[in-house]
C-alpha cells in the first residue's frame, strides 16, 4: 500500500461568527491556528480520502457533496471514498451561512468558498505525497477527561450539564467510552503518520478567540512526541459527552473558569486533554499489531430519517416568542439559566424550523475499510452508545465511528432521552428511534464492507 500526509491553514479573519451556543460570538484573537490534515491511501486500483477540519461543523451535506465532488474531479478519487469529517471545536466557525443571517451572511459564504479550495488543495498535495507504508494498529486509554453530559437529578428530571459540585445530581445516564484508537502507517521514507480517534465534545475552551481545542493539541503533542510523525485525528461518538467533570477532586479544576453557563472551561485544560489523549497513543504506539490486508473498499448509504416536528402538545406561540429573542439577540429576556437557556432557545429553534415539515430528511451514512480498519462517518452529533455498538462489528480489527463527516445534521440521541429530555434530544429534528436505527444500518454497511 502507499500512504500520503498533508495539511493546509484555515484560520478564519476577525469578525467570523464562532457558533454553538445559541449566543451570538465572533472571532476576536486566534489562539491556535486552525487546519485541515488529509491522508490519502492507495492499495492496488484503488484510493480513498481521509480528511479532518479544524471547523465547529461541515455545513449541510449539499456544500460537503460539492467540495467532495472537486475534489474527486482533481484526485480521480471517488466520491464516495472522500470522507471529510469536522472536529467539531466550538472555538471555530460553522460552514454553514445560515447560522448568521444578518451582516455576517457573505464572509460566511466566502470562507466557505476559500476551504472548498483548500480541501482540494490539500487533498491534492497528499495524493502527490503517496509513499510505500505498512499498516498497524492498536489501542490506548485515555482516563478522566471524557464524562457523560446528561445527568438524572434527585426530583427525576434528566438535566445536560447541570453544574459543577450539583447537590441534586443523582448520576450520569450511559457509559463513557476512554478507549483511543490509533492506525500507524510506517513509510518507506522513515516517516510515520498517525492516526487517531476518540470521541468528546471539543467545548473546553470558551470565548471569541480562535482554537482547534483538545484535538489540535493532541496532534501537535503526539508530533513533538513521536519523531518525524504526523498526526490526523478523527472526533468520534460524542454527542451526550464532554469535558466536565461534576464531581472535581484535588486540582481537578486547575486552570478552569466558570462560563455563562455554568459549565466548568479554560485553555490550559484543553492543552490537557491533548496531553491525556498523546498518552493513549504512546500505549499503543511501539506495539501495534501489523496488518498486511490493505484493500481498500467503500460504501455510501441513504436512508429516510423521520423528522422530530411539532405535536398537538407543543406551545408554538410561545416556541416562536422565544425564537425571535433568540434570533434578535435578545436572549438576557429568556426566562431562563445555564444550559436550561440553552436547551429552550434549541427546541423553540427546532419547532419553528420544522412547524411545516418535512417529515422526513433523506440522510447519507459513509464508510471507508482498508483491509480489517474501517472508518464509519454519521453526518451529524452521535450519542455515544452509537458508537460502542457500531464498534462491535463482527470481523474487524478496528472500527472507528466518527461524528459529523460529509456534512451536519445534527443530534442523534438515544430513544430512552426523549422521554428523559435534555438539550440534546430537545433540538434534534430527528424522531425518537433514529440513534437505533443508525446502529442498524451502520451495522449493515460495516456488514457489506467486510472481506
Amino acid at each position: 500500500m502507499q500512504v500520503g500526509f498533508a495539511r493546509v491553514n484555515i484560520t478564519p479573519s476577525r469578525g467570523m461568527p464562532v457558533v454553538g451556543y445559541y449566543e451570538k460570538r465572533y472571532a476576536s484573537a486566534v489562539l491556535d491556528e486552525l487546519e485541515i490534515n488529509a491522508v490519502a491511501v492507495a492499495s492496488g486500483e484503488e484510493k480513498a480520502l481521509l480528511i479532518a477540519m479544524d471547523v465547529l461543523d461541515g455545513g449541510s451535506t449539499a456544500y460537503m457533496r460539492e467540495c467532495r465532488e472537486k475534489i474527486s474531479a482533481a484526485t480521480g478519487v471517488p466520491v464516495p471514498a472522500v470522507f471529510i469529517h469536522s472536529t467539531h471545536t466550538h472555538t471555530g466557525p460553522s460552514l454553514d451561512p445560515a447560522d448568521d443571517e444578518g451582516e455576517k451572511a457573505d464572509m460566511i459564504r466566502e470562507y466557505c468558498a476559500f476551504v472548498a479550495k483548500r480541501l482540494v488543495d490539500v487533498s491534492e498535495a497528499a495524493i502527490e505525497d503517496l509513499k510505500d507504508a505498512q499498516m498497524s494498529c492498536g489501542m490506548g486509554k485515555a482516563p478522566n477527561i471524557a464524562f457523560i453530559r446528561r445527568y438524572r437529578m434527585k426530583d427525576g428530571s434528566v438535566r445536560t450539564n447541570p453544574g459543577v459540585n450539583n447537590p441534586d445530581i443523582v448520576g450520569p445516564i450511559g457509559e463513557v467510552d476512554e478507549r483511543v484508537h490509533v492506525i500507524r502507517f510506517d513509510r518507506a521514507d522513515g516517516s510515520k503518520i498517525a492516526v487517531v480517534n476518540f470521541g468528546d465534545h471539543p467545548d473546553t475552551i470558551g470565548g471569541t478567540k480562535i482554537s482547534g481545542d483538545w484535538p489540535a493539541f493532541a496532534r501537535r503533542t503526539v508530533e513533538k512526541v513521536l519523531d518525524n510523525t504526523k498526526c490526523i485525528l478523527f472526533n468520534g461518538a460524542q454527542g451526550d459527552v464532554n469535558h466536565v467533570n461534576v464531581h472535581p477532586t484535588g486540582g481537578s479544576l486547575n486552570g478552569m473558569f466558570r462560563d455563562f453557563d455554568a459549565v466548568s472551561r479554560g485553555y490550559t485544560h484543553s492543552r490537557y486533554m491533548g496531553r491525556v489523549v498523546t498518552g493513549a497513543v504512546l500505549q499503543a504506539w511501539d506495539k501495534a499489531e501489523n496488518l498486511e490486508d490493505t484493500e481498500i473498499r467503500y460504501l455510501e448509504k441513504t436512508v429516510n430519517i423521520p423528522s422530530n416536528m411539532p405535536t398537538a402538545n407543543d406551545d408554538m406561540k410561545e416556541a416562536h416568542r422565544i425564537n425571535d429573542l433568540y434570533l434578535a439577540g435578545r436572549i438576557d429576556e429568556v426566562p431562563y439559566e445555564g444550559m436550561m437557556k440553552t436547551t429552550v432557545m434549541a427546541k423553540a429553534n427546532r419547532l419553528v424550523k420544522l412547524e411545516h415539515g418535512p417529515e422526513f430528511f433523506p440522510m447519507s451514512f459513509d464508510a471507508v475499510a482498508i483491509g480489517k480498519v474501517a472508518f464509519i462517518g454519521v453526518p451529524g452529533e452521535p450519542f455515544g452508545a452509537i458508537g460502542q455498538a457500531l464498534k462491535k462489528a463482527e470481523g474487524w480489527k478496528t472500527v472507528c465511528p466518527c461524528c459529523l463527516v460529509n456534512g451536519t445534521e445534527g443530534y442523534f440521541p438515544m430513544k430512552d432521552s426523549y422521554e428523559e429530555g435534555g438539550y440534546e434530544a430537545s433540538s434534534s429534528r430527528f424522531k425518537e428511534g433514529t440513534a437505533e436505527l443508525i446502529i442498524e444500518e451502520g451495522t449493515a454497511m460495516l456488514a457489506a464492507l467486510k472481506k
